[in-house]
């Protein structure tokens, strides 16, 4: 990237609380990056509001003005190049990309999973966990691939499992450290500490122990939750 400051796209459908994280921690310095833009396919999304309130330009590409997935990616694409991303950041975006757009950016989409992938693909993952009577859960920010939730992984953190957890206790516990290692992961992409290597991704080069965290939050604010193993 040349020492250019990395320019992120990010993609969101609603309440955009993981763009939030990436805004704090651009504004703490601790995040070297710039949001070039916020694209969301739905209207009143409020991560279009977050985006508005920091004077970041926003998109919004109405799904319904399109016969079908392709052509909405396209659009999409299209949108997502004018403002000459580095990187493309799915913030809960709640949209299954097609295969095309995929390969447009290749290893230049990530996405954040509430869930230790490769377990619990899909949705409703907290309930899923639960029903499982797993022990523990977490999230996951993985390179996007066209096969759902199967990109090679960049970092996870994992919560353990209460026995009085309700589906949004666990969410929210998960949240607190969605908020801590996505930024993380966009900041080691911005320093060019990520690389994909049969199908894995090295940090500096190798398979590192940073990349699997252990939070310790309880509440909704991770703070210092998160600890390298």
């Amino acid at each position: 990237m040349n020492n250019q400051r990395t320019r992120i796209v990010v993609l969101a459908s609603g309440k955009g609380s993981n763009l939030q994280a990436i805004i704090d921690q651009i504004k703490t310095g601790s995040l070297n990056v710039e949001i070039a833009a916020v694209v969301s396919d739905v209207e009143d999304a409020f991560a279009l509001s977050r985006a508005e309130k920091e004077k970041i330009p926003r998109e919004f590409v109405n799904p319904k003005n399109f016969p079908d997935r392709q052509a909405y990616d396209d659009e999409l694409v299209r949108i997502v190049r004018h403002y000459r991303p580095h990187l493309l950041v799915l913030a809960g975006f709640m949209r299954i990309l097609t295969k095309s757009f995929v390969d447009q950016f290749e290893s230049r989409i990530i996405n954040i999973h509430p869930s230790l992938l490769p377990k619990y693909k899909g949705l409703n993952t907290h309930q899923r966990v639960l029903d499982a009577n797993e022990k523990f859960h977490g999230a996951t920010v993985h390179f996007v691939v066209p096969e759902l939730d199967a990109g090679p992984v960049i970092v996870q953190a994992e919560v353990e499992v209460k026995s009085d957890d309700t589906s949004l206790s666990l969410q929210n516990r998960v949240h607190s450290c969605e908020h801590v290692i996505y930024p993380m992961a966009i900041q080691w992409y911005s320093e060019n500490r990520l690389e994909i290597f049969d199908r894995k991704v090295l940090l500096d080069g190798k398979e590192s122990p940073d990349q699997f965290i252990q939070c310790y939050s309880n509440g909704n604010s991770c703070g210092n939750c998160c600890q390298m193993y």
